[in-house]
Parts: structure tokens; C-alpha cells; sequence
């Protein structure tokens, strides 16, 4: 019996960490999720992708961009490829074609602000989260510190 308890506490610890970290909505108001969602991390689409991604990574942290890469069945944080995990929760809940890639972009409010079969380049996912209301009030928080700070200088 008593092995029986540890067991099952085990399994409610090893489910709440899985939970917890595939809780996109966690991210609300605070980062912006990019969901590469994949049939084949070999393919050329989403080798590119990460390409695409990993040669812009100040952009990527200034927006405060959170990379989930996601297949079928396993899924990551970030752009290096390591730590997969199991589960296809994510790829069951997000992906919402028939294409073998997809990317989408959720906001900090948490809508799908785009979504896209083929090749996001950095230019574009920049372009579309810079027109947003809260990005640009990111952005002219931080131009009125940068005018605070130099007015305090003589």
C-alpha cells in the first residue's frame, strides 16, 4: 500500500510539471509565444525557421518572444533543440492545419495574432508585433526613460 502512495504521488508530480510547463497561457501579459509547430524537425521549412530565428535573438528577447518548437508528440522551449519532452497536448491544441509546418504568434493578451504555413522571416514577425498597441507603448515607455535619464545629466 504504501508503495502504492508513493507511486501515485510520484505520477501527480511528474503531471503537474508537465502542465505547468505547457501552459502557454502562464505567459499572459508578461512575454509573447511563437508556437513553430512541425511533422518533421528535418524538414527544410523548419530548419530554416530556426535559422531564421536563432540569427536574431536580440529582436527575439527585446519583444519578449518565448519559442515553444513543437511536434506531434514532443515539444521544447527555446531555440537550441535540446530537452524535448513528451506530449502532444500542444500540437493537438495549436496546430489548426493539414500542412506539415506552421508558426503562430500569440500576443501578451493571448490571441493569435498570426499565423503562417510557411517561412516567417524576422522582418515580418517584427513588422507585426511593433504595430501593436502594447509594443509601442513598450517602446515609448522606454524612449521616456532614455529622455528622463539624459535630462538629469548638465
Amino acid at each position: 500500500m504504501k508503495i502504492l502512495k508513493i507511486l501515485f504521488f510520484a505520477i501527480s508530480i511528474i503531471n503537474v510539471h508537465e502542465s505547468m510547463s505547457q501552459n502557454i497561457a502562464s505567459y499572459q501579459w508578461e512575454n509573447r509565444v511563437l508556437l513553430i509547430l512541425t511533422e518533421d524537425i528535418h524538414a527544410t521549412t523548419f530548419q530554416n525557421q530556426i535559422k531564421e530565428l536563432q540569427t536574431h535573438k536580440t529582436g527575439l528577447i527585446e519583444r519578449k518572444l518565448i519559442i515553444y518548437q513543437i511536434k506531434k508528440h514532443t515539444y521544447t522551449l527555446g531555440l537550441k533543440g535540446d530537452k524535448w519532452q513528451n506530449s502532444s497536448k500542444l500540437y493537438k491544441t495549436y496546430k489548426s492545419t493539414h500542412t506539415p509546418f506552421e508558426i503562430k504568434l500569440i500576443g501578451l493578451d493571448g490571441g493569435v495574432k498570426l499565423r503562417q504555413i510557411d517561412l516567417l522571416t524576422c522582418e515580418k514577425l517584427f513588422k507585426t508585433i511593433d504595430v501593436m498597441p502594447m509594443r509601442k507603448a513598450e517602446l515609448q515607455r522606454k524612449k521616456n526613460k532614455i529622455k528622463n535619464k539624459n535630462q538629469n545629466f548638465p
